[in-house]
């Protein structure tokens, strides 16, 4: 009895592997005094299954397994007669059975597995549990490769959901809109395996609107109900959809229908549609940040969508970028921010007028972001940066076409403006403040690197990137001398070598032709260039204390300028800005004679230059009012419309003299047809030339001067063609003088 009780003992002890490896199959009557404890067990595992294992090779050839079965159980009373005792009350079938089934037992094939199994009670409950149950991918499980029936989704039901989900939402409804929406998402993308394997079918248009009408307006706010109830007046604070009681039998159907609304965002084309369904996005956002996988694949088109999508959509794209980072800065910020970044690089390959809204959108969204972190935004500016200036060192080493070709483009440009954007904004930042002197470096080298004057238009670019980040951040940074180094390389009193028909726009243009540096419009627009440069620069120092000695070297310049300038309006442009600039020194000198504190005391000169910017400044005053109008012709110039295009001036016709002769001669052709007395006409030819060509010495000389329009004029007045044929006497010449002359519209335009 204690024996026995050992055994058992022993026996639940055991683990399943070393039961296993126990040799409790062995038949064999000459073991040692062991052997019946394991005889013991393999009686028991017989009790357990009964098809229990077979004997040892050599017994199975002359036994079958039904007699051998039997000999195993008699030898079991002997030396186990409580086990015995026990399989004869509760399991009699096991110990009754006759020997014809060993002959049988060993004519049998081995059992093999039926190709379809018979569902048992079990598996029918699991399957009605589980039904709508997705996987990660979003397939429905138990569906994949079958083709089942579709029941076809009609306007009743959706009015009929569309009532329910407005009463009462529950999880089983929401299931079935959730099909629907899946089912209606497959249809429009052309995905014949999503059509086939939904429950639902959406064929017709006005049935597939109003689907997605209802869960873009309604679903969400309905699903919040049931997830949470009324909301409480006055709460701010997002609630998660986890800490919901019914968050466990809503999150497959949940997470299923925000994957079908991200499918349905790539496939919309209506702007409209597109523009609402972002909004409901947007307001979604704490259930995308509950399934990191949805989020991710969301964020990646929304970045798309903010790069070249419609105006509405960026923005729109943009405001869902800055929910989901401000929540989760830690996990989704760092990877947003890059994917922005190569996707504003690749953007700015080309520049045009059109172009530049979109540009200008994308870096200061793109800011607004890395100021949301400033340590990851250190990150990736110093990253960014480093590998801006090595691709200036390996163009300033190797001197190549290709190596300037590197930095010499609208991306390297745009880059260094963006950077100087973000420093510019985000300041004062201890975090990103000792990016400043290498970002201004690597500005500064890129001017240096070809300073030819083909590349006036990068230059300035350059030098507007430098003075941002110099007024914004407080740091001193030496742009004037880039600035006047153009006036003592460039000759402003030579003929232009050809006229051109239209301005050149130095804010869409890296680089000049050599015919544009013979144009007459490549030196109107570099003068007016300089100009804005000097007085933009001028003006973020015009309040410090040092402003007389910091423009000493721009008034000297300018007044060697106007020395040496022969162009009226040149001249003109360049006098008005050296005297705002003087004005604004002896301002300056003023104030900073009733000073009662020293240079070295910084906090004393900070606070005077404080009160000073506060008061304002001559040269502040005129900037403020040449920055609107010159904004305003900026915008002209980037839409592609002339400036004076809406102040909607009377249009001079000019008719051509060789026209308006041939008028005269078919008027008067019977006057023409008269004799005339020879000596008249030679007076006539004689009084008109030498008043034709002193009306063409005048408007030659005029020319010169820059205004041929009225060279033009007296040119017209004193009737020199005419004159010069001698066909037309003087009186008859008066006659053709009638109210609808052209002449006389002329002269009253250039009077108003």
């Amino acid at each position: 009895m204690a024996a026995a009780r050992s055994r058992k003992r022993r026996l639940a002890e055991l683990t399943v592997d070393e039961f296993l490896a126990s040799g409790f199959d062995s038949e064999s009557e000459s073991e040692s005094e062991g052997a019946p404890e394991a005889e013991t067990q393999p009686a028991r595992g017989a009790a357990r299954s009964p098809d229990g294992p077979s004997g040892p090779p050599s017994a199975s050839r002359h036994k079958g397994y039904a007699s051998e079965h039997k000999d195993q159980l008699s030898r079991l009373k002997l030396r186990d007669p409580e086990f015995y005792k026990f399989l004869q009350e509760n399991d009699q079938s096991l110990l009754n059975f006759s020997d014809s089934d060993s002959s049988e037992d060993e004519g049998q094939q081995p059992h093999s597995l039926p190709e379809m199994l018979e569902p048992g009670p079990l598996c029918l409950v699991q399957e009605a549990s589980e039904e709508g149950d997705e996987d990660e991918d979003g397939v429905s499980r138990g569906l994949k490769g079958k083709k089942r029936d579709s029941a076809p989704v009609t306007l009743a039901m959706v009015e009929r959901w569309k009532h329910a989900s407005k009463q009462h939402l529950t999880p089983r409804l929401f299931h079935e809109i959730v099909q629907a929406l899946r089912a209606a998402v497959a249809t429009a993308q052309g995905d014949q395996e999503g059509v086939e394997a939904s429950k639902f079918q959406v064929t017709d248009s006005a049935v597939f609107n109003a689907l997605v009408s209802f869960c873009i307006r309604d679903l969400l706010g309905c699903l919040q109900k049931l997830l949470f109830g009324k909301a409480p007046k006055g709460s701010s604070r997002v609630q998660q959809p986890s800490s919901s009681p019914l968050w466990g039998k809503l999150r497959l159907d949940v997470k299923a229908y925000l994957g079908s609304v991200i499918q349905l965002v790539a496939c919309v084309a209506e702007t409209t549609v597109a523009a609402a369904l972002l909004q409901h996005v947007g307001n979604s956002v704490p259930y995308f940040l509950t399934f990191p996988r949805q989020c991710r694949m969301l964020l990646k088109r929304m970045v798309t969508l903010w790069s070249t999508g419609e105006e509405t959509l960026r923005v729109l794209a943009f405001l869902v970028l800055t929910r989901v980072c401000r929540h989760k800065k830690d996990t989704f910020l760092s990877p947003v921010l890059k994917q922005m970044y190569i996707t504003y690089v690749r953007n700015c390959k080309f520049t045009s007028p059109s172009a530049l809204p979109l540009i200008g959108f994308m870096q200061r969204t793109l800011t607004e972001l890395l100021a949301l972190d400033t340590g990851a935004a250190y990150q990736h500016a110093f990253l960014y940066i480093r590998q801006l200036a090595v691709h200036l060192r390996n163009a300033m080493t190797t001197r190549r076409k290709e190596t300037y070709q590197s930095v010499y483009n609208w991306q390297f440009v745009h880059c260094l403006r963006l950077w100087c954007h973000v420093l510019s904004t985000v300041c004062p930042s201890e975090a990103l403040q000792p990016l400043i002197y290498p970002l201004s470096q690597v500005v500064i080298g890129c001017i240096k690197l070809v300073p030819t004057a083909r590349y006036y238009p990068l230059r300035m670019h350059c030098v507007r990137a430098l003075t941002l980040l110099s007024e914004r951040t407080g740091v001193f940074i030496p742009v004037l001398p880039f600035i006047l180094e153009v006036f003592q390389q460039v000759d402003f009193n030579r003929r232009p070598g050809r006229m051109s028909s239209k301005p050149i726009n130095f804010a869409v243009v890296l680089k000049l032709s050599k015919v544009n540096l013979q144009e007459k419009a490549y030196r109107d627009g570099l003068l007016e260039q300089l100009y804005d440069l000097t007085l933009e620069y001028l003006h973020s120092q015009a309040h410090t204390i040092a402003f007389p000695e910091l423009a000493l070297p721009a008034v000297l310049q300018l007044k060697s300028f106007l020395r040496e300038c022969k162009v009226a309006n040149y001249c003109r442009q360049m006098r008005q800005l050296l005297e705002k600039v003087q004005e604004n020194a002896d301002h300056i000198c003023s104030r900073r004679q009733k000073a009662s504190f020293g240079v070295s005391s910084q906090q004393a000169v900070d606070a005077w230059e404080k009160q000073t910017r506060e008061e304002g400044t001559p040269l502040t005053k005129y900037y403020s009012q040449w920055r609107k109008l010159r904004d305003r012709e900026i915008q002209l110039e980037i839409s592609g419309k002339e400036r004076l295009e809406d102040l909607d001036f009377p249009e001079i016709k000019r008719q051509k003299l060789g026209d308006k002769k041939d008028e005269d001669r078919v008027e008067f052709k019977d006057l023409f047809d008269l004799d005339s007395d020879e000596d008249d006409t030679m007076d006539f030819s004689e009084r008109g030339t030498p008043g034709s060509s002193g009306a063409q010495q005048r408007a030659e000389d005029e020319d010169e001067d820059g205004s041929s329009s009225s060279g033009e004029v007296s040119h017209l007045e004193d009737g020199g063609p005419d004159a010069e044929a001698g066909l037309v006497p003087l009186e008859l010449w008066l006659l053709a003088q009638g109210p609808e002359d052209e002449l006389q519209d002329l002269q009253l335009s250039e009077e108003d």
